[in-house]
């Protein structure tokens, strides 16, 4: 047991850091009312390993740190991106063993994207004073989003398809 538990601890913080990694190496397209945040591309891991639901939000937690996020955009964006890794999970755990595997899996990154387009824009907006409305920040976030999430995880899903053991 006390095994299980370092090894659950040792993938959420490897999934910590690499989000890590890949939101400071592409800053420049991390943050903002237009933004593709590369690292969101691991959104579709709780999918296989519950390990990377905490894994994703520290790592979101750090990055916007990192990033000098003001404390709203800190504690919220984080929420979002927790948000997205309980679904990612649960939709895991309820297609378990399907033959459809691969589907499921890119299924799994929306609601990544579902919950950080509804709340990054109110972030934006109250957190920074963004001059831009509401549901057109939720439009360039969610588009953003579904590019990093679903688009960039679908290649790194069909990247692993053959050994999803590696995700697991």
């Amino acid at each position: 047991m006390k095994k299980s538990k370092i090894s659950f601890m040792a993938r959420a913080a490897l999934i910590a850091a690499l989000y890590v990694v890949l939101t400071t190496v592409f800053a420049a397209f991390a943050s903002g009312v237009i933004q593709v945040r590369i690292s969101e591309a691991l959104s579709f891991l709780p999918f296989f390993n519950a390990a990377a639901i905490p894994g994703l939000a520290i790592g979101c937690l750090i990055s916007n740190t990192l990033a000098g996020g003001v404390p709203l955009d800190i504690l919220f964006g984080s929420i979002a991106t927790l948000i997205g890794a309980v679904g990612a999970w649960a939709i895991g755990k309820a297609t378990k063993n399907s033959k459809h595997e691969t589907l499921f899996a890119i299924l799994a990154t929306l609601p990544n994207v579902i919950a950080n387009t509804i709340i990054v824009p109110w972030v934006l907006k109250f957190a920074y004073g963004a001059p831009e409305a509401v549901p057109f920040m939720m439009m360039t976030v969610g588009i953003g989003e579904f590019i990093a999430s679903t688009l960039l995880g679908t290649i790194v899903i069909m990247a692993f398809r053959k050994n999803t053991k590696l995700l697991k």
